[in-house]
């Protein structure tokens, strides 16, 4: 007779509890991504990339001209998901303090003095941050250490953020003047910058004919804050095959001009992503692959997530410009090799 060893019983009921939590979280987030659906047309890839930035704990950059709804999806995600939000809109003349909160002097009945710190609208878990580059450098990193470290620092006291925390930026790609283009840096701390395009012509023709009505399409919250804590957390269990992570270290570093890298990058890259580009990437495919309710995530989750995760990463020389190449193109060349 066969007896089962205590350690092999306990990990086929850890690997049984783990699937379980698999399939509950798929349900959750599918009907999350239906609830979206009633009222964001037209952008899938856009909702689903926006989800899996969350899924990853994560912050986003959409890049795309007005009206195609940018607003209406950190809106929308917010109340699906449970999270309380704010939105900044972004000017040259405004201040840190604007965004993060400031201390004023106030005197007691007995007269007494005491400083009393009054909360910025970062105070929330779901920030929107409007045309970003529209904000001086001053005010643009104000959200550096928050998007980091989850908390902020004025006069000297930090003050932690609400759990979970999340920016979603954004840009107008067309009209530059009076911009102040993000650096690097701040750049880095996005984990995405998700390009929104037109909605196609089915999707226009819907969004034009069920907005402009008398009733109003609404969505009911399905997750709460805690929810996507855990949720976050379960990412972080989901396993990944020794073939994906070296196609990721492999895309990453020759993603870098020296001397290993392949001929394009080395003529046209200027500036290539570090290792939170691999980190980026590795929780991104994580977080796609329980969106989509798959046990592991795939190269194929590497191909789809690698111009998102690191076109904001990276840089081109004004010698690729003049050969009319992109980004994305030396991304996707990269990807053929994987």
């Amino acid at each position: 007779m066969t007896v089962s060893s205590p350690q092999s019983s306990s990990s086929e009921i850890s690997t049984t509890n783990i699937e379980k939590r698999l399939s509950e979280t798929a349900t959750k987030l599918a009907h999350v991504r239906t609830e979206i659906g009633k009222v964001i047309f037209g952008q899938n890839d856009v909702v689903g990339q926006t989800l899996t930035t969350l899924i990853a704990g994560g912050h986003v950059l959409l890049i795309g001209v007005p009206g195609l709804a940018k607003t209406l999806l950190v809106e929308t995600i917010a109340r699906v998901t449970g999270l309380e939000s704010s939105r900044i809109q972004c000017t040259p003349d405004l201040m840190p303090a604007d965004i993060v909160g400031s201390e004023v002097l106030e005197q007691s009945e007995d007269g007494k003095r005491s400083f009393r710190f009054i909360k910025g609208p970062i105070f929330t878990q779901f920030l929107m941050a409007d045309e970003i580059n529209r904000a001086s450098p001053r005010t643009q990193s104000a959200l550096l250490q928050a998007m980091q470290e989850g908390l902020v620092t004025v006069s000297g006291k930090p003050h932690p953020l609400p759990r979970p925390f999340h920016v979603l930026a954004t840009q107008n790609p067309i009209e530059q003047e009076g911009t102040y283009p993000l650096p690097e840096a701040q750049l880095d701390r996005f984990l995405m910058q998700i390009d929104v395009t037109w909605p196609g012509r089915d999707a226009e023709r819907r969004v034009m004919i069920e907005t402009t009505g008398v009733q109003k399409q609404t969505v009911t919250s399905v997750l709460a804050p805690g929810d996507l804590l855990e949720i976050q957390a379960l990412a972080r269990e989901i396993p990944v095959g020794e073939q994906v992570v070296e196609a990721i270290l492999s895309l990453v570093r020759r993603a870098r001009p020296d001397a290993d890298s392949p001929d394009m990058v080395r003529d046209y890259v200027s500036w290539a992503p570090g290792p939170r580009g691999s980190q980026a990437l590795m929780l991104a495919i994580r977080a796609r692959a329980l969106l989509d309710g798959r046990p592991a995530p795939s190269i194929d989750d590497v191909v789809a997530l690698a111009v998102p995760v690191l076109k904001h990463r990276m840089a081109l020389n004004f010698k690729a410009r003049a050969a009319g190449l992109s980004v994305d193109d030396v991304i996707r060349s990269l990807c053929e090799n994987l």
